[in-house]
């Protein structure tokens, strides 16, 4: 498999996506016909009312889930053809997950949850704890990475929350309303650490939002509504 940019020089491209659940005998239509490039490098909020399945598209783009119709390549790949043990794989090299309620084990120190995602790698200890302090670094909480998350504040867990998305060195990272659950001043601090990650390390970040306050820092936002994405917001 290649980490290169698909030939239109994307680096992830959906194209034609329908996404339909299935309740009881109803379909739910979730996406449909949907159409997304994302360039390397670059910071893309992607925002829509509740239900409007923003966090399904990022799941598709993420290998969480399949599409019912339609295509996803992501750094190369076509990843809705892949089988759940090649996606697994593909997953752990290239995606980093932040999730808006951080996701963290309460008895794993934060240094250790960080590390996890390098467990289903071949990096020796001694490499793990090298990617783990360089991640705490990044995200300014080397100096708490021996406390457990319930002695952390909120915006604290979610830096460790980062950490863990980027200590592999992904080549996405994908954001689930990474500010939701924080108050403004610490949602501010996340947002000003994703917006230097993407400048300064060259991150390509996707990230869910609600909040426009939050998309303004992102260089591009799209809509999603009706199944379908769009430049401008819904009245």
């Amino acid at each position: 498999m290649s980490d290169q940019p698909g030939s239109n020089g994307a680096l992830v491209r959906v194209d034609g996506v329908e996404k339909i659940f299935h309740r009881g005998l109803e379909d739910i239509h979730v996406l449909s016909a949907l159409n997304l490039q994302v360039p390397a490098g670059e910071f893309l909020a992607l925002m829509g009312p509740s239900g409007s399945g923003k966090s399904t598209l990022l799941n598709l783009i993420g290998g969480l889930d399949r599409p019912t119709k339609g295509t996803v390549h992501v750094a190369g790949d076509r990843i809705d053809t892949l089988s759940d043990r090649q996606l697994a794989a593909w997953r752990a090299r290239h995606i980093g997950f932040v999730f808006q309620l951080y996701n963290l084990i309460p008895v794993l120190t934060a240094e250790r949850n960080v590390e996890l995602p390098l467990l289903l790698t071949h990096l020796s200890k001694a490499e793990r704890r090298k990617h783990v302090t360089t991640a705490l670094s990044m995200v300014g909480l080397t100096h708490r990475a021996t406390h457990y998350p319930r002695t952390l504040s909120g915006g604290e867990q979610q830096r460790v929350g980062i950490a863990r998305g980027i200590v592999t060195d992904p080549t996405l990272l994908l954001c689930d309303e990474p500010t939701g659950d924080l108050d403004r001043k610490s949602g501010d601090e996340i947002l000003d650490l994703l917006q230097a990650l993407n400048r300064e390390h060259g991150k390509t970040i996707i990230m869910v939002t609600h909040d426009p306050h939050a998309s303004a820092r992102a260089s591009r936002t799209v809509h999603l509504t009706k199944g379908q994405l769009t430049s401008e917001p819904v009245a």
